[in-house]
């Protein structure tokens, strides 16, 4: 009788396994086939986007009185950092 039920649940398992290995192949080919046809009928070109140009040091002086406020801000964080 054990032997029995341990068969029909393997079956059944190997059933459930199967049905879901084949509904997942016919999602991933139906997806491509789809694919197909919306690039095939309604292809766009990309759209090409020129690159932000990266904005780097001005040279610009910077005021002792904010130089002085930076440094503060350093020293106070990297104390808090120590603590």
């Amino acid at each position: 009788m054990q032997n029995n039920l341990w068969e029909e649940g393997f079956d059944l398992m190997l059933y459930g396994m199967g049905t879901v290995f084949v509904f997942l192949t016919l999602l991933v080919i139906g997806t491509l086939i789809m694919s197909a046809i919306i690039n095939r009928y309604f292809y766009q070109e990309p759209e090409l986007t020129p690159e932000p140009a990266v904005v780097g040091n001005t040279g610009a002086p910077v005021s002792g009185k904010t130089l002085a406020i930076i440094q503060a801000a350093i020293h106070a964080h990297r104390a808090k950092q120590k603590h």
